[in-house]
């Protein structure tokens, strides 16, 4: 008879979620010092940071969501006491790292179109096509990054994912400055050398879990690169395809809202950029805590506990609402000084953009809570295998987001706060349908490894 989990508790959700929400905040604090310094070289150059790093993110964010569903297959195995099989979950994540990059470089012409299509000034598409292009390159280390980290946090050893991302902050910020503006002898490569410090930082953390790999495959005698072993593979495949597909299709109709916000002018297109840059302080963290959720609820499942992955939902309710209301407050009160630091390349007689700014980040406060909600339970409903539901009504929110966003500014040309409101419905809807989605129980009936696997034999496949 398996054993289940140990007993939960807040201490135990937060020994596994908290390095999760720092190992995000970490990567906050780089992309946020990364456009904070580039927004001393200008205006163009803050809208094209945050247009070029999002249109990376959601060209390589397909593969990357598959490969990242590791993390739930490596938790229901960890959950069904066969720790050789959750590593060889990551095998097979490493594998599709190694498919996925050549389909991801074929997509840069594409994305040069799209740019063009969106009718961005000739000035930011050539920046935003520059950094756009040179993140794209170094896709592969986030790709074997998002592979061995699933296996890390589905079996609970969140730390090596902490620690990683540290030492990659570390990297990063330094060689960002240096890079960007020039010094120990380095030319000035302003949003270009932005890029590259990125990926050098990417590379640092691939290193380090690297090495954590190797010392973990030693300790159970496994190879550090397994061969691909069908039935994991197919298991990897049919959960994680859905909940590749879904962040794609989310992150490509949100990059779409970006750059229609972009298109109506460049001061509302500084504006987007500021507000979610700060929105992001709130976002990054709470989407570490639903990678620690996934992996409790699946570790939960995998022991055959429905009750367990039950107090894994409650207990994550009380730190993410507790974050959430934090970073509400925390916004009401500091937003004109948030967004004064964002200023440093904009010219002071222009007070369009600080006033827009303020007022855009203040609403923002609205929807935090409800961001919040459909990430805590879409990340129960993900541990738990149902991929499939969540990709279907994220992906017919998000079309009706974008769409909405089309309309109402290139056909009923609507000023930006209105944009903004409809933006802030679409997140309240999405929350409100992952828990309803979860008060069903449907998640509580998918059985991602059928019973007969669960014993202390292994099987290969």
């Amino acid at each position: 008879m398996i054993k289940k989990p140990g007993i939960l508790s807040f201490r135990s959700m937060l020994t596994i979620a908290m390095p999760l929400v720092i190992s995000k905040g970490s990567e906050t604090v780089m992309l946020f010092t990364d456009r904070a310094f580039l927004s001393f070289l200008g205006q163009n150059h803050i809208s094209a940071a945050m247009s070029g790093g999002l249109s990376a993110f959601v060209f390589s964010s397909f593969f990357a969501g598959v490969i990242s569903y590791v993390n739930a297959l490596a938790a229901q195995y960890h959950g069904a006491k066969q720790p050789e099989q959750s590593m060889r979950s990551a095998h097979q994540g490493i594998w599709l790292a190694l498919f996925s990059f050549p389909l991801c470089l074929a997509l840069i012409p594409f994305v040069h179109g799209f740019f063009l299509w969106a009718g961005h000034t000739q000035e930011q598409l050539v920046l935003e096509f520059s950094y756009y292009r040179i993140l794209t390159f170094g896709s592969l280390f986030s790709f074997f990054r998002a592979s061995i980290e699933g296996y890390f946090i589905g079996t609970g050893q969140t730390r090596k994912v902490m620690g990683s991302n540290i030492l990659g902050m570390v990297i990063n910020i330094p060689l960002n400055y240096i890079l960007i503006f020039g010094h120990l002898g380095f030319p000035a490569m302003g949003i270009e050398g932005a890029a590259i410090g990125s990926i050098l930082g990417n590379a640092t953390c691939s290193v380090y879990l690297l090495l954590a790999f190797v010392k973990a495959a030693k300790k159970m005698r496994l190879p550090v690169f397994g061969p691909i072993r069908s039935g994991i593979f197919k298991k990897l495949l049919r959960y994680g395809l859905p909940a590749g597909g879904e962040l794609f299709f989310n992150v490509f109709l949100f990059n779409f809202f970006i750059q229609m916000m972009h298109s109506i002018n460049p001061t509302v297109a500084v504006a987007t950029t500021i507000t979610f840059n700060y929105n992001m302080i709130a976002f990054i963290p709470l989407l570490g805590l639903s990678f620690a959720i996934t992996s409790m609820t699946g570790q939960q499942m995998g022991a055959s506990s429905v009750e367990g992955a039950k107090k894994v939902a409650k207990l994550a309710a009380i730190v993410t609402y507790g974050y959430g209301l934090f970073m509400v407050v925390t916004f009401l009160i500091g937003t004109p000084l948030f967004v004064k630091l964002f200023l440093g390349g904009v010219d002071p007689k222009n007070s369009t953009i600080p006033e827009l700014s303020v007022t855009m980040l203040r609403l923002a406060t609205i929807y935090i809570m409800a961001d919040g909600t459909q990430l805590l339970f879409s990340g129960v409903l993900r541990g738990a295998g149902d991929t499939r539901w969540v990709m279907y009504i994220s992906m017919s929110l998000h079309i009706i987001m974008a769409s909405g966003a089309y309309i109402m500014i290139k056909v009923l040309k609507q000023g930006p706060l209105t944009v903004w409101y409809f933006f802030i419905a679409f997140v309240f809807a999405l929350g409100l349908a992952m828990f309803l989605r979860f008060l069903s129980g449907h998640w509580q009936k998918i059985k991602m490894i059928d019973e007969a696997s669960k014993t202390m034999t292994i099987n290969p496949e």
